[in-house]
């Protein structure tokens, strides 16, 4: 028997659930189908739980209008529903003279996409704050903060729920068939295969996005962008946290460095570093250990030895060097010629911050296209 509704979503992350949320709430029958037996077990819930003021990303990017935009929606968000939350506030260290012009750079392109409270600190005035710091400038940024990841993705999941959404764990997309003037039809497997026919489809499986496009027969695979593996580790401090803010270096290519985070429970967490894989992996390697305390004492030099201890890892889908740039890549029917799909790719870093604006634009976009 083939099911019809009025949309599917794939793929039930944070930004799945805020997507199929938004779809539930526009009064469509809407179905979250996740391949795993839980929300968010991949990249939603193996990051830094940062909430990003949208300071890094080129100006008129899908990243630095939905960071932004994500940004006020998020901290909103939290305080009505009582998701535990903390405006930290964040330092981007300079730790030698050479990077002053690339501070500089990050606090103009800041500006340019209407992030315009940061803060130029000299040597005195940023270690008067966080005595433990070594730089000789600092930029602070106020409105990055951090947020429970966890119970984000129980709130949305509630709020689908209440407007009458399905979820449906232990269920992934095996196939499907996207045919002129017609629904698209979805093979959804598991223990209780099922057919599913869709007016609107969303593709928000994150890591496996390409997976999921490649496998709808009639999605041109000439629309579906390659994507690459970035694998993060991250490191725990035993002991007490020796800063009270976040502490990030200047960015390094393929991420934004070996920072410093705090989690609502104030334990102190270093990463993610950038390693290129080609299969998921989530063990972290003791072995890298030595380059974390390298990057670590070039602003803090008093980490003590043997400090670090292996955390976690998480993986972000990233998309191949080309036309994208690294953007967010929001795909309607101007790309790939389907009415009513929408396939998300390349939702890494600020996808959790950006998450109900992204929802807001996938919603504009099923409307128009």
């Amino acid at each position: 028997m083939t099911d019809t509704v009025d949309c599917v979503v794939i793929g039930a992350g944070v930004v799945g659930l805020a997507v199929a949320r938004a779809c539930a709430q526009q009064g469509w029958e809407t179905v979250l189908v996740e391949a795993e037996n839980a929300i968010g077990t991949g990249t939603s819930s193996r990051n830094s739980e940062v909430i990003h003021a949208g300071i890094y990303y080129p100006q008129g990017s899908l990243k630095a209008r939905l960071c932004v935009q994500g940004k006020h929606k998020l901290y909103a968000y939290c305080e009505e529903k009582g998701v535990e939350f903390s405006r930290c506030g964040k330092f981007i260290v300079a730790t030698h003279e050479a990077q002053l012009d690339a501070l500089r750079a990050i606090r103009a392109a800041a500006a340019a996409n209407g992030v315009d409270d940061l803060r130029w600190l000299d040597r005195g005035e940023a270690r008067a704050r966080e005595p433990a710091l070594e730089c000789v400038a600092a930029l602070e940024s106020p409105s990055t903060g951090i947020v429970d990841s966890h119970g984000l993705m129980l709130a949305l999941q509630g709020d689908f729920e209440a407007a009458g959404g399905m979820l449906a764990f232990c269920s992934p997309v095996t196939g499907g068939l996207v045919r002129p003037a017609q629904p698209t039809l979805l093979k959804v497997g598991g223990d209780e295969p099922m057919e599913l026919l869709a007016t609107r489809v969303v593709n928000s499986a994150g890591l496996y996005a390409q997976q999921v496009a490649a496998c709808i027969e009639g999605v041109p695979a000439q629309s579906i962008p390659p994507g690459r593996y970035a694998k993060g580790s991250y490191y725990s401090l035993a002991g007490a946290a020796p800063f009270s803010r976040l502490i990030y270096p200047v960015p390094e290519e393929g991420g934004l460095g070996v920072h410093l985070t705090i989690d609502l429970g104030g334990q102190a967490r270093f990463g993610p570093d950038v390693e290129w894989i080609d299969t998921i992996d989530y063990t972290v390697d003791p072995g890298r250990a030595a380059k974390f305390y390298e990057a670590i004492r070039t602003y803090w030099p008093a980490l003590p030895d043997d400090a670090l201890q292996p955390g976690y890892a998480g993986i972000r889908p990233k998309l191949a060097e080309g036309k994208h740039g690294g953007d967010f890549v929001i795909q309607d029917a101007r790309e790939h010629g389907v009415s009513g799909l929408v396939n998300l790719y390349g939702i890494e870093s600020p996808g959790l911050t950006a998450s109900l604006a992204i929802a807001d634009e996938v919603i504009e976009r099923l409307n128009t296209h």
